[in-house]
């Protein structure tokens, strides 16, 4: 007895798929992970557009999207000093299309908050580290402040001290100004922002007084006469200032804060992806004209592995633990 018409192509759709998932279990076929990346890929920056962290992402996403063939977009998720962008990505789908510029901040908020949507060390999967840059100490022109003494005399002078804005709470741009605060002991009132180039815009409009902000957005307004440099947080002075001194020349001995930025992914994303990923910001990170941008913007690159990164994220935990803890520095 023949199978009949229906009961015939019943059979056949059940053969076709057998031989489909047949064939996806045959060695060498391609799974969703070795077919990585089939569409466009998603970096999310925790802070506002023309901040550091912003122009370090847009300058690797470009060289990603070359060596990966894929459009990478940046999307700016601000608000909680990184914190909303942060854990907008830890609950993304862990499949190598949205992606986390992490930074120093992340490892500074695991103490400052008492509460985080994320947690830095088990929701991320790092990828490898960007670079690190120097901060500035920068303030508005129209003081009478030229160098780190100048600026003790002013805040001295003033019964409200002076104010130094940040690019939020937490940022390593509000941490060098508690660090400093503690040190010189001066009456310093932090003001916080939703990113870097607010800050900047209300400093240079007078509405605060100083920043200690990541070099890369500062150095634009220095260069141009809008902010006057009286001191960088880096061990050595900049090649990129080099007639501004050092916090530690200018009496404070040891004072070193160097912001850093990584490239991570949600946890659990296929190891093959991971790889993928690390090749492709190694070598977009030896292209000589990426190395070029960079150092203009007196960034430092750091290639290396996912497990470095991993060192990186844990040791400044601790360190900023301790900062937290001494300062009192809390979360506005």
């Amino acid at each position: 007895m023949k199978p009949q018409p229906s009961r015939r192509l019943a059979i056949g759709l059940i053969v076709q798929a057998s031989l489909a998932s047949l064939a996806l279990a045959q060695p060498g076929s391609p799974s969703p992970a070795s077919a990585w990346p089939v569409k466009p890929i998603r970096l999310v920056v925790g802070y506002s557009a023309g901040g550091a962290t912003d122009l370090i992402a847009r300058q690797v996403g470009m060289r990603l999207s070359e060596q990966l063939g894929q459009p990478v977009t940046i999307d700016n998720r601000t608000g909680a000093n990184s914190n909303v962008g942060a854990e907008v990505v830890s609950h993304a789908p862990p499949d190598g299309y949205t992606l986390y510029v992490f930074t120093i901040a992340n490892t500074i908020n695991a103490s400052l908050y008492p509460r985080l949507g994320y947690e830095p060390q088990k929701d991320f999967e790092p990828i490898g580290l960007i670079a690190s840059i120097p901060n500035v100490l920068v303030v508005n022109p129209s003081l009478p402040i030229k160098s780190v003494e100048d600026y003790q005399r002013f805040a001295k002078a003033n019964k409200d001290g002076i104010t130094f804005a940040s690019s939020g709470s937490g940022s390593s741009i509000h941490l060098s100004g508690e660090i400093f605060k503690m040190q010189s002991r001066l009456n310093l009132l932090h003001v916080p922002y939703r990113g870097s180039a607010p800050a900047i815009s209300d400093l240079i409009g007078g509405q605060v007084q100083s920043m200690f902000d990541n070099m890369p957005s500062a150095l634009p307004h220095v260069r141009a006469g809008r902010l006057r440099a009286i001191a960088v947080t880096s061990a050595q002075r900049s090649p990129l200032l080099p007639d501004v001194p050092t916090l530690a020349e200018s009496g404070y001995p040891g004072f070193e804060v160097q912001s850093w930025f990584g490239l991570a992914a949600p946890a659990g994303t296929p190891a093959t992806v991971l790889e993928r990923l690390n090749q492709a910001l190694n070598k977009s990170l030896a292209q000589p004209e990426l190395r070029q941008r960079l150092q203009e913007m007196a960034a430092t690159p750091l290639p290396g592995t996912p497990e470095q990164m991993r060192n990186t994220i844990a040791s400044e935990i601790k360190r900023w633990r301790d900062v937290v803890k001494a300062s009192g520095a809390k979360a506005d």
